[in-house]
């Protein structure tokens, strides 16, 4: 498309050249020509870890100190005394039994799911509806834990989950090209250090290889990270 063409020559030309640090990497990236809408900003991490290896994996989540600019559905699996506190945290649906129906006779309208510890003998049911969608609670992730209104009322405001695929790469989002610069710098940065704080034992050598950050619709602009570099 003509539009298309003149926008992606136009951005080729403020394609840095080298690695920068994160606030000029926020800026440069503001400077790219985009679409209308407000675009996701998203962060690419290239790690040097075996992802065939379990003891490599990684997974968790990170609740961003600035938000991700949206909300998430959230439902928790909890006794039926947590519930009122977890709904009135911002889950949409909680409960115990109920809730596993509601889902079993085709209900999926959420996002993340949250459970207790206690009720992964009742959640476990819905394994193969729930785990194909990625949505299966998990310790890893943060979804099973004993403070389930904590953990509703941070999955809600849009904590970021995240874990590697196959070629050893997190994808991450780290908020709106609307933001305050210094807003995604700050959720940005925080989510490098939280990266940095997994590293897995077993990983050896360069672990940081690479990190991009880019529009739902711009080029990219590559991070300058301490431990990039470091062998």
């Amino acid at each position: 498309m003509p539009k298309l063409a003149k926008r992606a020559r136009a951005n080729k030309d403020l394609i840095p050249s080298e690695p920068l640090p994160p606030a000029e990497a926020i800026a440069a990236l503001k400077k790219y020509k985009g679409p209308k809408f407000d675009q996701t900003v998203n962060v690419v991490f290239h790690l040097g870890i075996d992802p065939t290896q379990a003891d490599q994996a990684i997974r968790g989540a990170v609740a961003l100190p600035k938000g991700i600019g949206k909300t998430k559905r959230v439902i928790a699996f909890c006794r039926e005394d947590v519930a009122p506190e977890a709904k009135a945290a911002g889950a949409v649906e909680a409960g115990g039994e109920e809730l596993v129906a509601k889902i079993e006779g085709g209900w999926m309208d959420f996002d993340v799911a949250i459970a207790s510890p206690d009720m992964m003998r009742v959640v476990s049911r819905l394994g193969k509806v729930l785990g194909p969608k990625g949505l299966m609670p998990s310790p890893k992730a943060g979804t099973v834990t004993p403070n389930v209104v904590e953990a509703v009322r941070e999955y809600t405001a849009g904590k970021v989950e995240y874990r590697n695929d196959k070629g050893g790469n997190i994808h991450g989002v780290i908020g709106k090209m609307s933001f305050p610069d210094a807003d995604l710098v700050e959720n940005l940065e925080h989510f490098i250090r939280t990266i940095e704080r997994v590293r897995p034992s077993a990983a050896k050598g360069q672990y940081i290889k690479k990190v991009v950050v880019s529009g739902t619709m711009t080029p990219g602009v590559q991070i300058k990270v301490a431990s990039a570099a470091a062998v």
